[in-house]
């Protein structure tokens, strides 16, 4: 008997009828399984809770959000129990405080620090099916968290590792990891497997398929994950451990990230420290810078340039504004018109020439480049917003990732 892992995100889940259709599918998958069934809050109620908390304040407090957006989670688990008890099986809706999922105490962030899931072990033993909120926890301080952003697929991964699950299955509303937006990239093409590392570059540079902090969890514990398409049986793609002695592509996939914005302190003095007052004032806000580019020191000053999400730019220049007095800088720019596109592939550890051959493709397309970032398998140039989708078509066309061809 295996022990599957189920997740449907909100799309999936987004009014009664699909709710419905989601217990036929868990259904389907209950002869000679143990099921354990994450969910997220239904279609855009988390949006909605934002919303309306920011009709109520500005600036609302992060513990009363955590209390108001667990809420959403809440009403999806009872009703999918419902709708699966109609069906005749046996479910018990939980949420993320019962089934033992611990975190730290950073509210609307919070990360997993322990799970004691045998609550869910006695609800597997006694034939039933555990239907669990995704996104939630119960911090050290007996206090209702959030994991933040796609957190239900955290929660997913998380329980998987901690019951042993054979695989767990992250279903959504496309059928699989493709190798770019096949919005954007028509012959785009759905990959069969992906390595963590991949996965990981993947979604942390604009891939929405996964949240990034679940695919970390994922490669730490080994946990195979499958993303399939909550609409269609046909089989997704598995994210799981990279598969030596086989040439690999020179690029997996290209991604993009319209979310991004960049901030520039000019003629900042080059000294020792200035970097620590700068990026600890922007820290010390929660804020996560991306990419950072230091100019090379002329007459004694710099310019420090960053990029950011784009919804934490005015929160940053306004924390920036008072940095950059007291350290004598001459002032800041910034501009939210920017956009990240990136390759990745674990097959660029192999291959010469790569970032030239990108370079050379958005330059033929009138594309510059702004501020470019590597690493071992990925290469990311932040350009004008405009370029975006252009961009992604030009590289997927340049390295033939639609054929994923070696060279």
């Amino acid at each position: 008997m295996a022990l599957l892992v189920q997740k449907f995100g909100g799309s999936s889940v987004a009014d009664a009828e699909k709710i419905t259709n989601v217990a036929r599918r868990v259904v389907a998958s209950a002869p000679g399984n143990q099921l354990v069934v994450v969910v997220s809050a239904m279609g855009k109620t988390t949006d909605g809770l934002l919303a309306l908390a920011r009709q109520i304040s500005a600036t609302p407090d992060p513990r009363e959000m955590d209390m108001l957006l667990s809420t959403g989670e809440q009403v999806t688990i009872a009703l999918l129990a419902m709708a699966l008890q109609s069906l005749g099986l046996k479910a018990r809706s939980f949420t993320g405080p019962q089934v033992g999922m611990r975190t730290d105490h950073s509210h609307t962030q919070a990360r997993i620090t322990q799970i004691d899931a045998d609550r869910v072990r006695r609800a597997l033993d006694a034939g039933e099916i555990a239907v669990v909120a995704g996104f939630q926890g119960l911090s050290d301080q007996e206090e209702i968290t959030t994991l933040g952003r796609g957190g239900s697929d955290l929660t997913a991964v998380a329980l998987a590792a901690a019951l042993k699950a054979d695989v767990c299955e992250i279903y959504t509303d496309v059928d699989g990891v493709y190798t770019a937006d096949p919005n954007i990239v028509p012959d785009a093409r759905k990959l069969a497997r992906v390595a963590y590392d991949e996965m990981l570059e993947l979604a942390s540079l604009g891939a929405k398929v996964l949240q990034t902090r679940s695919v970390e969890f994922a490669k730490k514990y080994g946990v195979t994950v499958h993303v399939r398409s909550t609409f269609r049986p046909d089989p997704g793609t598995l994210v799981t451990k990279e598969e030596h002695g086989m040439e690999q592509a020179v690029v997996t996939g290209v991604t993009h990230d319209r979310s991004q914005a960049k901030i520039s302190i000019l003629r900042v003095p080059d000294r020792p420290g200035i970097a620590a007052r700068v990026f600890g004032a922007i820290s010390a806000k929660n804020i996560v810078v991306d990419m950072i580019v230091q100019n090379i020191s002329q007459d004694g000053y710099t310019d420090m340039s960053f990029t950011l999400p784009r919804g934490d730019h005015a929160r940053a220049v306004a924390e920036l504004g008072d940095v950059a007095r007291e350290i004598g800088a001459r002032g800041i720019a910034h501009d939210e018109r920017v956009a990240k596109v990136s390759i990745v592939g674990v097959g660029m550890r192999s291959h010469s020439g790569v970032a030239s051959t990108m370079f050379a493709a958005l330059a033929r397309e009138g594309i510059n480049i702004q501020m470019i970032s590597t690493s071992e398998i990925a290469v990311s140039c932040v350009i004008e917003d405009k370029y975006a989708e252009l961009a992604v078509r030009t590289l997927h066309d340049a390295f033939d990732v639609a054929r994923g061809v070696t060279r």
